[in-house]
């Protein structure tokens, strides 16, 4: 089996456990996770606070205003919805989480109508 097979297997089973999110939701909270861990001095577990304000920030950064709708329809609608997508990714053996890591991790960690609208970082150039 190629690796392109298995990456193919794995998404075909979180489509069909969790068919409310997008594929795409999945890769980008990968790639959040790989931008967190990137920016980090040392290798350590992340938090899932650092790990939605690491969505929040390369939604923002890759869509700009839309990056709120961008996310919604993929599915992520709260900070909730970041932590299915990694305990997805945990049950698919993608993740491994350590001992004290929860979904509730996840609860309240920001409210996405504030994140992505009310306190979107609008700048005016040349001001």
């Amino acid at each position: 089996m190629s690796n392109l097979q298995f990456a193919d297997e794995i998404l075909d089973e979180l489509r069909q456990r969790n068919p409310r999110f997008h594929t795409k939701a999945y890769f980008f909270v990968l790639a959040a996770l790989h931008s967190v861990i990137r920016e980090l001095d040392g290798p350590r577990h992340i938090s899932g606070q650092e790990l939605v304000e690491g969505v929040r920030s390369m939604a923002l950064e890759r869509f700009g205003p839309m990056a709120g709708t961008v996310l919604r329809h993929w599915g992520i609608h709260a900070s909730e919805d970041i932590g299915r997508v990694v305990f997805a990714l945990v049950e698919q053996g993608v993740l491994v989480k350590q001992d004290g890591d929860r979904p509730e991790d996840f609860v309240d960690v920001l409210d996405f109508d504030e994140a992505f609208e009310l306190d979107y970082p609008w700048s005016v150039e040349g001001a």
